[in-house]
């Protein structure tokens, strides 16, 4: 009887999760099913390229997982039972029911309006396709002089206006953060980001935290009013709330609690990758949600799993930190040289070559998702049947 392994979501973690787990496993041994609402990967680093108008190279799952194996469904996941084992989805011939015996839950995360009112009435969002789509359609309709104001003062934050301002000098550009721009930087990095700004004409509003959204406009705490013929809203990400709902152990965000293989402390049978996880980093800090926190967390969780059916050694290589990939448009970029656990240092690259460096980082996370055996061996390990059994191989391991 083979394993069954349901891996939910084809974002770059739960893509790679289930490539890996393929080259890892013998097909004679497991069913790995992989459930996703879109045929497509969506590289979600570029949703802002997408929003000013720029078009990405279209990657469908067809041609990404043929021949290895991995079945695809097309469908929305509408909840999970853990004491089950099952998962409800709606494809597009209705309601039903998967089972497993090991699932890997990568449902990512969308954006978070933080309880702002009038956010979800008129901001826009780029944390997803269809978002990103509906704000690019918007831009396009913005005459001269009009003004957008970028609220949050992160990463995604920050690659958005910069990526809107070039793309569209003709428009007045602004960003408003709760805090200092870019005040996570290194004071190199943040130097070099004001100098960018000022070059693309963005205005930085600091200390600013938006409370207040309306179509025309976005409030501040301080009583500000800052004109805006659109808001982007980036200010943080919020986690698909399905894993909440669950009996799974998860924390007051419905991040899924893990050990360091990236497996529910509450269910074996269950892991957990990408932002959907709540795992610990260097300096017992949690990692943040990121590409950078999700690769190696999917490749953790696929040979523990791999390890565990087969009785092979399990992984045990921490999830560290190198530095953060910043784009400022396509001509400019910023990588921030940091610490283990995320704290920025002096080096920082800039200019043209950092621009190159992302780049090559977006185009290499792409490739890690179509390609996510590099470095593994072509002898896929035989599960014994006795863990292969439906319903018992995780739980006798516990």
């Amino acid at each position: 009887m083979q394993h069954r392994i349901i891996v939910l979501g084809a974002g770059y973690t739960g893509a790679i999760a289930a490539g890996r787990l393929a080259k890892r496993l013998r097909r004679e041994d497991v069913a790995i099913t992989l459930v996703n609402a879109e045929a497509d990967f969506v590289e979600r680093v570029r949703m802002h390229q997408l929003a000013v108008g720029q078009d990405l190279k279209p990657r469908p799952f067809s041609e990404m997982f043929a021949g290895t194996g991995v079945e695809l469904k097309l469908a929305k996941v509408t909840g999970v039972d853990v004491d089950r084992k099952t998962v409800a989805v709606i494809d597009a011939n209705g309601a039903k029911k998967l089972t497993y015996d090991t699932l890997v839950y990568a449902l990512g995360s969308g954006w978070n309006a933080q309880g702002v009112p009038g956010t979800a009435e008129h901001a826009y969002e780029i944390a997803s396709r269809p978002g990103a789509l509906r704000l690019r359609e918007r831009l396009a309709r913005l005459e001269a002089g009009q003004t957008v104001v970028v609220v949050g003062g992160g990463l995604t934050g920050v690659e958005a206006a910069t990526e809107i301002a070039e793309a569209r000098p003709d428009l007045d550009v602004a960003l408003a953060a709760r805090g200092g721009l870019g005040d996570w930087l290194s004071p190199k990095g943040r130097e070099h980001l004001r100098k960018v700004f000022a070059k693309l004409g963005i205005t930085g509003y600091e200390h600013a935290a938006v409370t207040g959204v309306e179509a025309d406009r976005v409030t501040t705490a301080d009583g500000k009013t800052i004109p805006a013929a659109v808001t982007v809203w980036t200010a943080g990400f919020a986690v698909h709330p399905i894993a909440k709902a669950t009996a799974l152990e998860v924390t007051g965000t419905g991040q899924i609690v893990v050990d360091g293989t990236m497996r529910s402390v509450s269910h074996p049978d269950v892991y957990a990758v990408g932002d959907a996880a709540y795992a610990m980093g260097p300096g017992n800090k949690p990692l943040r949600m990121s590409c950078a926190s999700g690769t190696p967390a999917a490749w953790q969780a696929a040979d523990a799993i791999a390890a565990r059916l087969t009785g092979g050694k399990l992984p045990n290589a921490p999830i560290r930190y190198f530095n953060q990939c910043i784009s400022l448009g396509r001509k400019e970029g910023l990588i921030q040289y940091v610490t283990a656990d995320d704290r920025a240092v002096p080096a920082v690259l800039t200019g043209r070559l950092a621009a190159v460096y992302k780049e090559l980082v977006c185009k290499g996370a792409a490739w890690g998702v179509a390609n996510p055996t590099l470095g593994l061996p072509t002898r896929r390990r035989r599960v014994t049947p006795e863990r292969a059994a439906a319903g018992s191989a995780v739980k006798a391991l516990a």
